[in-house]
């Protein structure tokens, strides 16, 4: 062998080994390549998984109430925007309902009862007579004689469904706020009233109209306190 073909020999090693290296870094670069494009899909479908599962889940907040005498607790309903016009009105009615209908003052009392009257059925409206009947004890014109009063604020209300999908029964929570004299504090006591409403036509005399344009009807109204007390069993009316 010459030293022209060892020569020769040599440079061709020379080449086969640049060129297994050139080749080399080409396929770890392809490599690298796929590596970060997987990586890349892989970030790129779990975030558009997210957004898919974003509606899937939620979280709704709710308050907690307790009462700091009584320690009644109960859940604080939260409007969630989309009531109906028919459920909004109905709300309304149902807490100006209680609000004048089981408030008691001297000097609204006849008015107070007059307004109640215009939500009533026939027959609610007897049972609204026999209890405010001075012949009754139990009527508020007797038990309020001492110049006592009572106050109303509706906590809560609640709407429920029947087997048969007719919606006419509702669940209000109140707080009656009883004073004895001008100068006395305030006694309260919690209250919930399950009651069945309807609509019907309006009344044709203008008076009624005026309390009640839509014909809301209370059809049969339960009253009961939370909690058995003096201040509690002051006035009950039942149907």
């Amino acid at each position: 062998m010459t030293a022209e073909s060892e020569l020769e020999g040599y440079f061709r090693e020379a080449r086969s080994w640049d060129t297994d290296r050139t080749y080399q870094g080409r396929r770890m670069l392809r490599l690298a390549g796929w590596m970060a494009a997987a990586g890349w899909t892989c970030a790129v479908a779990s975030a558009v998984a997210l957004v898919l599962l974003m509606p899937l889940k939620r979280v709704d907040p709710f308050v907690i109430r307790v009462d700091n005498t009584t320690g009644i607790v109960d859940v604080v309903p939260a409007y969630d925007g989309h009531a109906t016009p028919q459920e909004a009105v109905t709300r309304y009615f149902l807490t100006h309902y209680l609000t004048i209908c089981e408030r008691f003052n001297f000097a609204t009392a006849e008015s107070d009862y007059e307004e109640c009257g215009a939500f009533h059925s026939p027959q609610r409206n007897q049972i609204w007579y026999a209890a405010w009947t001075a012949t009754n004890p139990a009527s508020p014109l007797n038990v309020h004689k001492d110049g006592s009063t009572v106050r109303v604020q509706v906590t809560s209300v609640s709407f429920f469904t029947r087997a048969s999908g007719l919606s006419d029964l509702a669940q209000v929570r109140y707080l009656k706020a009883l004073r004895r004299g001008v100068d006395s504090e305030e006694t309260f006591s919690h209250w919930v009233a399950t009651i069945q409403f309807a609509y019907t036509a309006p009344a044709k005399d203008p008076k009624i109209r005026g309390w009640n344009p839509l014909g809301f009807k209370i059809v049969d109204f339960k009253s009961e306190p939370e909690l058995d007390g003096p201040a509690d069993k002051e006035r009950h009316h039942e149907s």
